[in-house]
């Protein structure tokens, strides 16, 4: 992009964030993508690697088989060595300056809260990584507490309570979303008068819904993504760029914007 366009764009997109009242925050993989997480749609990403139609929830409930193969896909990204990156920052800026509603992530990697936003304005909707549940009693551990078993050996955990399935506290393939955390997310966009797209393709449903819902409630949408997707025509600015740089420059140009109030 030229940077006469990336420069016109990112300083709309900060005019829009100082005029705005209430803005959500939806993020997609392609945020992470800087933290050294791959994105799981893109060429050499994850999906690339491991088939996404063998980790239906329902085929891990019922084959011991797609559970080993699942654990060895749970250590296939190092999410513990994972930081947040630029854009993260830029985002828990945005809640610094009291703009943030929310963010609504699709992302299972817990960086936007590590970045510095309150965990209470960050709605997971596919879950996180962090943590590993039991299926039955619903015991919690850390991933870090799991990881260890893995280290030791242990090819498919199993619940030191009550001998139930653990699995990755993610929302897998065939398994419904949380309901508290959608109800949650739909209210919230419904009523922002600002949505960000940040660095998703758009093409992830339930979870995609939620920048149509914030237009449908009246709001403007900001789609800030390396490629085009599904919703651009719905946007008032669509910027295609890369993610941390763009924030970076749209946050400098919404302080020196706050400044000049």
């Amino acid at each position: 992009m030229q940077k006469e366009i990336f420069e016109q764009k990112t300083r709309q997109i900060a005019d829009l964030i100082v005029d705005a009242r209430r803005i959500v925050v939806f993020t997609g993989a392609g945020i992470s993508t800087e933290s050294g997480i791959p994105d799981f749609r893109s060429p050499g990403g994850i999906w690339t690697k491991f088939d996404p139609r063998e980790f239906t929830f329902q085929r891990f409930v019922g084959d011991i088989e797609v559970r080993r193969r699942a654990w060895q896909f749970f250590r296939a990204i190092p999410w513990t060595g994972v930081h947040p990156n630029r854009a993260h920052y830029a985002v828990a800026e945005l809640e610094k300056m009291g703009k943030l509603d929310c963010v609504i992530t699709q992302n299972v990697d817990g960086l936007h809260q590590m970045a510095g936003n309150s965990p209470d304005r960050v709605i997971e909707l596919h879950g996180t990584t962090r943590y590993v549940i039991c299926l039955d009693c619903k015991k919690r551990w850390t991933r870090e507490e799991i990881e260890g078993w893995l280290g030791d050996g242990v090819e498919i955990p199993m619940c030191d309570a009550c001998g139930g399935i653990m699995k990755a506290a993610t929302i897998s393939f065939g398994q419904s979303m949380p309901l508290e955390e959608t109800r949650e997310a739909e209210k919230r966009v419904r009523r922002c008068d600002l949505c960000l797209a940040i660095g998703s393709s758009l093409v992830v449903y339930p979870a995609a819904y939620m920048p149509t819902y914030a237009v449908q409630g009246g709001a403007k949408l900001v789609i800030i993504n390396n490629d085009p997707t599904p919703l651009d025509t719905e946007a008032t600015i669509v910027l295609n760029a890369g993610v941390g740089g763009a924030m970076v420059r749209i946050i400098e140009q919404v302080k020196a914007g706050l400044g000049d109030i």
